[in-house]
């Protein structure tokens, strides 16, 4: 089924590609779970505290405490549900989305001064795989293996 590829070699490729990559960018006093919780509401839009706390894999009082680090540091704020009176939403602000996309570059700046290193069969190897790569992460996405948030950025 998977016509002579090593997975159990593609798994731990990736795992050390993943351990590079989130850490190419300065973290600036964020946790990782805190730059997750950023990127998901980034991506995804407002989304109920539960969602979050689902999508995220933290406790409930955990995403509690982090959505009021997020809102008294301005790069997110609750909001009443619109369709449940009862249900609060999470919402990234200006400032939340600014602090995303900030990352994501300094992120790719770095990448690609790492990819400028690489011989050109390397490059053109990694071009080559972009494809499997996001088809894979959308067959997870689809079983529901990871939330569409988390396909394009871990952390």
């Amino acid at each position: 089924m998977t016509d002579g590829l090593d997975v159990e070699a593609l798994g731990l490729a990736m795992e050390r590609f993943t351990a590079m990559f989130i850490r190419l960018a300065s973290v600036e006093q964020k946790s990782f779970t805190t730059l997750g919780v950023l990127h998901t509401l980034a991506t995804s839009g407002p989304l109920r505290l539960s969602e979050l706390t689902a999508s995220e894999r933290v406790t409930q009082p955990a995403m509690t405490q982090l959505v009021t680090r997020l809102e008294r540091d301005g790069l997110a704020v609750r909001s009443a549900d619109p369709s449940d009176g009862r249900a609060v939403l999470v919402q990234i602000t200006a400032a939340g989305a600014e602090a995303v996309e900030l990352r994501r570059q300094e992120r790719i700046g770095r990448l690609n001064g790492l990819v400028g290193r690489l011989e050109p069969q390397y490059r053109q190897a990694l071009a080559a795989s972009l494809p499997a790569l996001l088809e894979l992460a959308r067959i997870a996405a689809d079983e529901g293996s990871v939330s569409p948030s988390q396909q394009g950025n871990p952390s």
